[in-house]
């Protein structure tokens, strides 16, 4: 009987520790496919090598990378595959070269479906691309570091994305993708390092993430709809942004896309929308931003509809992107400008159905004051002033 409850005592452990292998799973180490874990060695074709077995497999399989630093170049994990769940369990760091040049993705999963990204470490290694951005030198374009193309059904749990060159983690033309509990980080003044973009995509979930970055820590391109966002901390970066839309005429809109509960410290921007200011057919609504908390924010709040950046190619021209039903519910904190509240909207296309609610936002130790331009709509409870709109 003694044996028999230490045999279920064990059994359990192993289930309890083991939560994302299943029994009789096809598992593929990369290590048995030639990887060295000397952060040295060239690992990019073991990598490759365990992901065809894994996609090829008739049943569940796991593509393990073990503790230790593994260096891989530009990756590309093809599917469809005969397996319709791959887990992918990083336990080491997958390393990048010192400069990929101008790859546009470094690790790149593309028409797939059922895939689980666990824990572990991508480190991008962007430090030389940025300083040769700083020095005003030619540069090559660089890459973003994870990204997810034209798949169903993604999980990205557990992972530390460090110093990529460009984005660090994209999600671009898939559905149904969940997001939580990553780790992003970046100097405040790397370029273009965006935490999370998601563009073309529906039924995305971002929740638990740490971003630390030089861009946006999220940002939500052209196409997206049925966006949920819940319990990120930002900062340093540029804040959470719809945008930029607008650029090409026949852009896709954005629609139903919640942010609840976050958290800015020290970002340029808290929740913004920004559009280009030229002729489009694009859109923005079904948007609702609540229970923010804002820390020494330069623009809690902000609509811009007149990004023209270098003033090429769009000055003197309105926003055809129409921006309608966004909703603002429990803001609060503190803002570094002495205008937290910005809705610098469209002329020929005036923002429609703004909701405040319950805004509470200072500068120094007074209230903060808001900007408004074209926008209409309502505010109630203690707003920022309560004659904005």
């Amino acid at each position: 009987m003694a044996q028999l409850r230490s045999f279920i005592v064990l059994l359990l452990l192993v289930v309890f520790f083991d939560d994302h292998v299943s029994y009789g799973e096809a598992a593929f180490s990369i290590a048995d496919y030639g990887a060295k874990s000397d952060g040295r060695s060239d690992s990019t074709k073991s990598l490759l090598a365990a992901w065809e077995a894994a996609c090829g497999s008739a049943g569940s399989a796991t593509m393990h990378v073990p503790a230790g630093d593994f260096l891989v170049g530009q990756a590309t994990f093809a599917g469809p595959c005969s397996s319709g769940k791959i887990t992918v369990q990083i336990d080491g760091t997958l390393v990048s070269p010192s400069d990929l040049g101008g790859a546009g993705d470094w690790l790149l999963f593309h028409h797939v479906e059922g895939v689980s990204v666990y824990g572990g470490t991508v480190d991008g290694r962007g430090s030389s691309l940025w300083a040769c951005k700083a020095a005003g030198r030619s540069c090559a374009a660089g890459a973003s570091s994870l990204t997810f193309r034209n798949s169903k059904d993604i999980t990205i749990s557990g992972l530390t994305s460090t110093d990529s060159e460009l984005y660090h983690i994209v999600i671009d033309g898939c559905d149904g993708v969940t997001v939580q509990n990553v780790k992003i980080t970046a100097p405040g003044n790397s370029p273009n390092t965006d935490g999370i973009h998601v563009q073309g995509s529906s039924h995305v979930t971002i929740t638990g993430a740490g971003i630390k970055t030089g861009d946006d820590c999220i940002s939500v391109g052209p196409g997206t709809t049925n966006l949920w966002i819940e319990q990120v901390a930002c900062g340093p970066g540029h804040g959470i942004s719809i945008g930029s839309l607008g650029k090409g005429y026949d852009e896709e809109g954005v629609e139903n896309v919640t942010v609840n509960t976050a958290v800015f410290t020290g970002t340029e921007n808290g929740l913004r929308i920004k559009t280009w200011g030229r002729p489009s057919q694009a859109f923005v609504k079904g948007v609702v931003f609540e229970h923010a908390v804002m820390q020494n924010v330069q623009n809690p709040i902000i609509i811009d509809q007149n990004y023209c950046p270098g003033d090429r190619g769009c000055p003197d021209q309105s926003s055809g992107v129409k921006i309608s039903g966004v909703a603002y519910n429990d803001i609060h904190g503190s803002s570094a400008s002495e205008v937290a509240v910005n809705f610098d909207c469209s002329a020929s296309n005036p923002c429609t159905g703004i909701g405040l609610q319950d805004i509470k936002l200072t500068y120094g130790n007074t209230a903060a004051e808001s900007s408004c331009k074209h926008a209409d709509g309502t505010a109630s409870g203690f707003v920022v002033p309560p004659s904005c709109l």
